[in-house]
């Protein structure tokens, strides 16, 4: 039987073996929530089957079922391949929306909270010699306004700006042998101003007879190898190695016109031995704000991005195969865009793969909650940790969002604790990631932020460009009838972003639907997009900005490709807008 998504989940932390269980499981509704007092993870096969990972509101989970269901259960037979015997087992969920229990043969090994991010649970313990099983146990409560949800709407039925549902497993679940003594995380901060590579390692099991070996190569040619003992009393250390062709002026860097990848490959050495080996990536990259200027590899760069939603037509959040979400990429590309802004969605490890691989800008952002409460807080804050130390290594990720358009802080202007926990999530973010910039609430009612972005829906070019043709017209702007900061925070020279604007409907599907403005035509399209886009363009504050959007998404028709990625106009022509260029002449 084909395996769905057969792809390796996790391209920038690789071990060679691994066993893939997505496929067919069983599966069933709990709509009464009596599974735990029955114990159904004893013993208990499920009547209906599901295709995972796709979540069972999805046409290719086989089931389609889009009606409120919070609470699912999953079972899977798996039989452990013999050379793995002596191996430790790690059982692996890719993302499980949203709380998570896990049993191997009746015994619980895991639990997980976070609808977006990864987890792992060493299994060992719980092996039978044959006829193992895993029972998963999800729920996802559909009207749960504080649980982080981002475009999943709270009603059976999605409407506005708010989609299906997703719910259970919906990424890649997997198996992975791994040795007692193994590496646990790689983390990987380059510095091009040095020319080196600064590595965080953390081994778990150590003791002071294992030693470590990183090597560093760039298509092949070694740059860089060092052999270090361990500091086997604490699990993290951390190491820097030089490249030598940067040594030399020749190292290669990386941006979305030039996606030089560097391989590293680590080691874990045990009396002459290698019991760990793990392959992983990165690109020689900088972005930083210097002087009131958006900085790519110390040069002053434009970012030019378009809105990313991340659904599918038949599989919703999961991509329905690795080739979709290339294709994504390559058709961002293909219309003079060199980055994304992924809107309410952590996105799978396999798309920033290809971001990497292909060259394009990925702005990540957390999938936000809708109210403020604490236990809002414990949620949100847990899981975009989890999310940026998944993604550290990625080069594509310039830039990170916490919050967006105030969601989950609705009363951030007249709520101190509104202000001091989207403050708390900036410096949170800044703390784990130096290397990034920062946006703390994207749209308006900014508190400290490393860019001040703006959601503007305005259709006119006169109108932009009259805005955005000083700062203090630019700083009286209240989108939405939100101010662009928080009192008691003001603009500090920050570099300016429209983040969103555009969003004109074209209907060129069976598709129907809504969008900001609405055009008529091809022609009429391609006019109202140059025009949106060069007001934008010929500003002398604007540094960059984000289109929205990329595709259709269920009752919005306001993509540049409809829902299942057909384009709406000439793609040359869209490139040849973003470029500055009239279409006068094309047509």
């Amino acid at each position: 039987m084909n395996v769905p998504r057969k792809e390796y989940p996790r391209p920038n932390f690789q071990r060679n073996d691994w066993l893939n269980l997505n496929g067919q499981w069983e599966f069933t509704f709990d709509d009464k929530n009596i599974g735990l007092d029955e114990k159904w993870y004893v013993n208990r096969s499920f009547s209906d089957n599901i295709t995972v990972p796709f979540a069972f509101q999805t046409q290719l989970s086989g089931i389609e079922e889009t009606k409120f269901h919070d609470v699912v259960w999953y079972r899977k037979s798996f039989a452990v391949p013999n050379e793995w015997q002596e191996k430790r087992l790690l059982l692996h969920f890719q993302a499980v929306d949203y709380r998570a229990t896990v049993w191997v043969n009746g015994i619980q090994v895991a639990t997980h909270e976070g609808g977006g991010t990864p987890f792992h649970a060493d299994i060992t313990p719980a092996l039978k010699d044959k006829n193992n099983h895993i029972v998963v146990r999800a729920e996802d409560l559909s009207t749960d306004l504080a649980q982080p949800r981002g475009k999943q709407f709270w009603e059976e039925k999605s409407a506005g700006i708010f989609y299906t549902r997703t719910t259970g497993i919906w990424q890649t679940v997997w198996l992975e042998p791994i040795s007692p003594v193994h590496i646990e995380r790689l983390k990987l901060t380059p510095n091009i101003d040095e020319g080196e590579v600064i590595i965080d390692y953390y081994v778990q099991n150590s003791t002071e007879i294992q030693e470590i070996e990183i090597e560093v190569s760039y298509k092949g040619n070694v740059v860089g190898i060092e052999t270090a003992a361990l500091d086997w009393v604490q699990r993290k250390n951390v190491h820097t190695i030089q490249l030598a062709d940067f040594q030399k002026g020749e190292g290669k860097l990386w941006s979305p016109e030039s996606p030089n990848l560097y391989d590293v490959t680590a080691r874990l050495i045990e009396n002459e031995q290698i019991v760990d080996e793990v392959k992983s990536y990165f690109g020689m990259r900088k972005i930083a704000v210097e002087n009131g200027m958006v900085q790519l590899n110390n040069k002053p760069y434009y970012m030019k991005l378009v809105l990313d939603q991340g659904y599918y037509p038949e599989s919703l959040l999961t991509a329905p195969d690795d080739e979709s979400l290339k294709k994504d990429i390559e058709l961002t590309k293909a219309m003079g865009f060199n980055g994304v802004r992924k809107h309410q969605k952590i996105e799978e490890p396999r798309y920033l793969y290809w971001a990497d691989k292909l060259g394009l800008l990925v702005w990540g952002e957390m999938a936000n909650a809708h109210t403020f409460s604490d236990p809002y807080i414990k949620r949100i804050t847990a899981e975009w940790q989890e999310a940026i130390e998944r993604d550290y290594n990625h080069p594509s990720i310039v830039a990170w969002v916490p919050l967006n358009e105030s969601w989950g802080v609705p009363r951030l202007k007249r709520d101190p604790r509104q202000g001091h926990h989207a403050m708390s999530l900036y410096y949170l973010t800044k703390s784990l990631d130096a290397t990034r910039v920062v946006i703390s609430n994207d749209g308006w009612e900014h508190v400290k932020s490393d860019l001040l972005t703006i959601h503007d829906y305005e259709g006119e070019k006169e109108v932009l460009k009259e805005r955005y043709s000083k700062v203090e017209h630019a700083l009286a702007f209240q989108p939405a009838d939100r101010s662009l900061f928080v009192k008691g925070y003001t603009y500090q020279s920050e570099p300016i972003f429209v983040s969103e604007f555009g969003g004109i409907a074209y209907q060129k599907s069976e598709w129907q639907g809504w969008g900001y403005t609405s055009a008529d035509n091809d022609e009429d399209f391609l006019k109202r997009y140059e025009s949106v886009i060069s007001a934008l363009l010929e500003s002398p504050l604007v540094q960059g900005f984000c289109y929205t959007q990329l595709t259709d998404v269920e009752q919005e028709i306001n993509g540049l490709l409809t829902y299942d990625r057909k384009p709406k106009v000439d793609l040359d022509l869209i490139r040849t807008i973003n470029e500055g260029k009239s279409i006068t002449t094309k047509q």
